[in-house]
Parts: structure tokens; sequence; C-alpha cells
């Protein structure tokens, strides 16, 4: 795994890339102050890390909702279509094993962990949905219920018919144009 500690350059670069994502959609994060969420991002070099792993794979990661009682600002990707350096994916180790022919290279679950992040539930996929169109074209795993999984199912989302639906796959099913959106909570 790669260390979790950024350069000064890799800081600056993404607060900055953050920043303009925050100025640029108010409507995601309205009454939250840039100011504070700089300080606590400053504070959590891990979490800039995780950030910076968002966005290299493609997530447009923004602020979505402060949580009042644990103090944490939250993130989601909120790229306008499932991010594309994570698709062609199953949603877990245990699937993918399970896949003998045409294997994928990796799992939601997988990637998700090495990144420091957490796929969306359905709750926050379906709050996601409220602040924009998302997964239009694309769909993306999200946490999946563990009776559903025991039963080798996993749940995706997508956005059709201007309603957003959340389906039922095999969870060692994959296909290009799905992959997964994160949470992260700093």
């Amino acid at each position: 795994m790669a260390t979790k500690n950024l350069s000064p350059e890799e800081i600056t670069t993404v607060l900055n890339i953050v920043r303009t994502r925050f100025e640029k959609n108010t409507n995601r994060h309205l009454g939250i102050e840039w100011s504070k969420v700089q300080t606590k991002l400053k504070s959590n070099p891990e979490k800039m890390w995780s950030l910076l792993q968002m966005e290299k794979t493609g997530g447009e990661p923004d602020v979505v909702a402060f949580d009042d009682k644990t103090k944490e600002y939250i993130f989601f990707d909120c790229a306008a279509e499932s991010p594309k350096k994570r698709r062609s994916i199953c949603y877990d180790h245990e699937a993918l094993e399970k896949r003998k022919e045409h294997q994928p290279k990796n799992s939601a679950i997988h990637m998700a962990t090495e990144m420091g992040i957490e796929l969306l539930n359905e709750a926050q996929y379906r709050n996601l949905q409220l602040l924009g169109n998302f997964d239009t074209k694309s769909s993306s795993w999200i946490a999946t219920p563990e009776k559903i999984r025991k039963l080798g199912g996993a749940l995706f989302g997508d956005f059709r018919y201007d309603t957003v639906f959340v389906y039922h796959n095999g969870a060692d099913s994959y296909y290009a144009v799905r992959g997964f959106r994160g949470c992260l909570r700093v």
C-alpha cells in the first residue's frame, strides 16, 4: 500500500482542487464555511491522502454535509458519472475470488478500504441524488446489507427516468459502466 503522507505540494494541490469545487457548487453545502473545512483537513493528513485518492480515481469529492454529533465534515464523490478509474469491478473480495473466468482486477470494497473511504449506503446515495443528477449513464455499487450479501447479492444504484433506482445483482458481476462512490468523514 502507498504511503499516506502527502508532500507539501500535494497538500496544496488537494486543497486547491477541493476549494475550487466547494466554491463552484455552493448548493451542496449551504451554511458550511470553507475556512473551517480547510482547518479540519489540515489537521487530518490521512484524510487528505484519502481525498487525493478519490480525486485521482475520478470521484470529484465535495463536502455535502456536517455531522453535528461527530463534528465531522462529510465528503461524497460528486462526479456526474461513477468514477472512471473505479469501474469494471465486482462488489467485494469474496465475489472476486468466486469468479473463476473473466475475473475483474479488483472489488469495490477492497478499493474503498485501500483509499480509506466507505461505499455510500442507500440513504447516502439517495441524498446525493438530491444535489443533482448523478449516474445517468452509469451505475454505482452501494453498501449492501449483510443479509443480502450472504445470499450472494449486492446493491447498486443509478438515476434514470427522473428517478433514483436501487437494484440488485450478483456480487461477482461487473460492468464497464459500474463503479462505486465513496464517503469520507473528516
